[in-house]
């Protein structure tokens, strides 16, 4: 019998064990290769484990088992070749029937029953994606999935809910019940929590805040957002605004952009900017290189790609290693103000709001203008107070004036936006 092993792969540097996040495939399987296998979660990522090869496949580890890097955690047994897997896809028109007839009495019912956790267990859907269709009584059937290999993700289960799944169902375990569930946090998520635990107590971290106007940005987004988006096929949003006027006042302000090292000061002649961004998988920060040499469009095209990267699971570690500072959008979600926590080992993070309208005192006059509260946290190590004051009152002030962020121009805006 000819069989190879299958090995955890080296997430990284410094990165000896991982844990299995979930399985993809059952013990027995007929697997094709390079077939995704497996899920595998580091305290840095999650990545996918494929087969080398076609053939029966033997699970030697179980789902959330923490293992080495190294360990063989699977056999593949090549002499069973992988066509043997189409008869089971033959089967499938046989079982279309009761599928068919679980609907109609589904519709019927004006409560959907919960999902076996069996049944969802071996849906090919991330681990938050299946938690919800656990407590929802969604099958994995019902749902279409739009990531890697079809699987379904949070998103997906959250379309099909708002496509209409009966109004009762939703409501399950808040109808009174009593129930709880205990869930094993992710490495990634233990390891978040141990850095951000760790900065709040190893560095001398303050919060500054300013209140930007938002108006002149807005009136070029508004004015040149279809030009811009005819042109170079992405959308003109704020954040690139921000993250300009961000690099700029760097510039002027080094410190706000250095590291410590022991009792080193290390400093950087360009801006490796991170933007935290929402994935399945919790909050990630890829990292967009030298943004300080980049335009509106080429920050507005590299910040949609590691978005994308993020909500399909594909980010590296390379996406998300380095940064010299960090962005972070809670206004997205609705926030109002908060203290952000500082990225490590950065030195300052910045952090946006939602914008709301805000009467203002305007040379004696109150107007009602578009307003957004912004907050600097830093590490008093390395930064005085002037200079993180300073920062934000130049972050702020570029963007209440664009034409600050660009050289000359009879219209500033267009200049500012490439057009």
């Amino acid at each position: 019998m000819a069989s190879i092993e299958v090995k955890v792969p080296s997430p990284g540097e410094s990165i000896s064990e991982v844990r299995i996040a979930q399985w993809l495939v059952a013990d027995g399987d007929v697997v094709g290769k390079d077939q995704v296998i497996a899920e595998i979660d580091s305290d840095k990522a999650t990545l996918e484990l494929s087969a080398e090869d076609g053939g029966k496949i033997s699970l030697l580890a179980k789902a959330d088992d923490t293992v080495n890097v190294g360990d063989v955690v699977a056999k593949i047994d090549t002499s069973v070749k992988p066509a043997a897997k189409e008869e089971k896809k033959a089967e499938a028109p046989k079982k279309a029937a009761p599928v068919q007839e679980k609907e109609e009495q589904k519709s019927a019912a004006p409560v959907a029953a919960p999902a076996p956790k069996e049944a969802v267990a071996a849906v090919h859907a991330t681990p938050v994606a299946k938690a919800v269709m656990a407590e929802k009584g969604i099958s994995g059937d019902q749902v279409k999935g739009t990531g890697p290999n079809g699987r379904i993700s949070k998103s997906d289960v959250e379309a099909y809910l708002a496509g209409g799944l009966a109004a009762p169902a939703m409501m399950n375990g808040w109808g009174g019940g009593r129930n709880s569930t205990r869930t094993k946090m992710s490495t990634l998520r233990k390891k978040v929590g141990e850095r951000l635990v760790s900065v709040k107590n190893e560095t001398a971290m303050l919060t500054t805040f300013n209140e930007v106007d938002m108006s002149a940005v807005m009136a070029v987004r508004n004015q040149y957002k279809d030009k811009f988006k005819e042109k170079y096929g992405v959308g003109l949003g704020f954040m690139s605004f921000f993250t300009k006027a961000v690099t700029e006042a760097l510039r002027l302000f080094p410190n706000v952009n250095a590291q410590l090292d022991g009792e080193n000061i290390v400093n950087f002649d360009y801006a490796d900017i991170g933007i935290a961004v929402s994935s399945p998988k919790g909050l990630m920060v890829p990292v967009v290189r030298n943004a300080e040499q980049m335009s509106l469009a080429q920050i507005e095209s590299a910040i949609k790609d590691l978005a994308v990267k993020a909500r399909d699971g594909k980010l590296s570690l390379a996406d998300m290693s380095g940064g010299t500072f960090t962005i972070t959008n809670g206004g997205v979600f609705g926030s109002m103000l908060s203290t952000p926590i500082i990225n490590p080992p950065q030195s300052a993070i910045l952090g946006m709001h939602n914008i709301v309208e805000r009467p203002v005192a305007v040379k004696g006059q109150v107007v009602v203008r578009p307003v957004m509260y912004v907050a600097l946290s830093y590490d008093h190590r390395i930064i005085d107070g002037k200079e993180s004051v300073s920062f934000l009152f130049k972050v702020k002030e570029m963007l209440e004036d664009p034409a600050k962020l660009v050289l000359g121009g009879k219209d500033p805006g267009a200049v500012l936006a490439g057009l």
